[in-house]
């Protein structure tokens, strides 16, 4: 039996026309498409709503679920945070999805919501972040290490490979910036002249990091490069410096490739960028949830990594480049 006609599908319409009265006012729902998805229920829950990352996101995964014939629903917090997340996560597990696609926003506190969801027979896979217990179908995502060095090599050639540096980042235990961090600093010990600075941490808010960058220009009046380890940090250090009108000393390379971080890069205030990958996230989590719920195979990957480019001032207009640029609507 097809695993998205089991005991589920049965559980009382009442509850999934609840559900879905609740759950539409954030996505979109698709279907009726011609890939055989059967009409399977799926909904993406994202780290933040509003984030370009998960906006673009959103976009692959859309498409992907129309060409497949899948309804798709989407959600978010208000902030990146379990506190607001775990709620979220709670009513869509009593819409009864088939399928859900997660992107945690905390390796612990999201284990217990993550387990109550999968006790009642949905399909969970992590996409972007994931958790510290291995409970989800699978995880799609970035490879964050190798972004964090990729980071730390085009900021060391925007510094002539040597001065101090630092990183600002979302908050610990995040499993994407806590391993972009780990990258970054594994990269920068390739510099021998480079003196990094450590860490501080911005609660994804880019006014705060915009405060963070601002005050250690002042208090390192030879502060040679920041490290901006998500979109929302890379954004602040960028403000931080035009604020301190340090734009030409302190060069700033920031993860991800929003709308804002693009015109901080053609207005030569940020150096770099590493934008993720995040609409082939969005399409591989529907396709994997799809591939699944059709034959009830768990998937031959656990982890399934998807590309990163490194976006400069030289290859922006290029259409290679062009298509990885984030989206502020799908």
């Amino acid at each position: 039996m097809a695993r998205g006609i089991t005991r589920r599908r049965f559980l009382g319409l009442a509850a999934a026309g609840a559900g879905a009265t609740m759950l539409g006012g954030c996505g979109a729902g698709s279907g009726g498409g011609q890939g055989g998805g059967e009409n399977y229920r799926i909904t993406l829950i994202q780290g933040v709503r509003g984030d370009e990352f998960y906006i673009s996101m959103e976009c692959g995964a859309m498409s992907e679920a129309e060409k497949l014939g899948a309804e798709l629903d989407v959600q978010g917090p208000a902030e990146f945070s379990p506190a607001e997340q775990t709620p979220i996560l709670n009513a869509v597990v009593q819409a009864n999805p088939d399928a859900i696609l997660i992107a945690p926003t905390d390796t612990a506190a999201m284990v217990g919501p993550i387990q109550t969801a999968i006790s009642q027979d949905i399909a969970v896979f992590t996409v972007d972040t994931f958790i510290e217990k291995d409970i989800a179908l699978a995880n799609i995502s970035s490879d964050n290490v190798e972004g964090g060095k990729q980071a730390a090599k085009a900021l060391a050639k925007a510094i002539g490979e040597k001065g101090k540096v630092f990183c600002i980042s979302v908050t610990p235990g995040i499993s994407t910036t806590d391993q972009r961090q780990q990258g970054f600093e594994e990269g920068l010990k390739d510099y021998p002249d480079i003196e990094y600075l450590g860490t501080e941490f911005c609660d994804d808010d880019a006014n705060k990091a915009a405060s963070i960058a601002n005050a250690k220009i002042q208090s390192t009046p030879d502060l040679a490069g920041i490290f901006g380890a998500n979109l929302f940090s890379a954004q602040g250090a960028a403000a931080g410096s035009r604020q301190a009108g340090k734009e030409e000393q302190v060069k700033i390379v920031g993860f991800d490739a929003g709308p804002t971080q693009v015109r901080d890069l053609r207005s030569n205030t940020v150096d770099a960028l590493i934008a993720q990958h995040p609409a082939d996230i969005g399409s591989r989590g529907v396709q994997m949830a799809v591939d699944y719920l059709k034959s009830d195979k768990k998937p031959s990957q656990k982890q399934v990594m998807t590309g990163l480019t490194i976006v400069t001032r030289e290859n922006l207009k290029q259409p290679e480049i062009e298509k990885y640029l984030y989206k502020a609507e799908c």
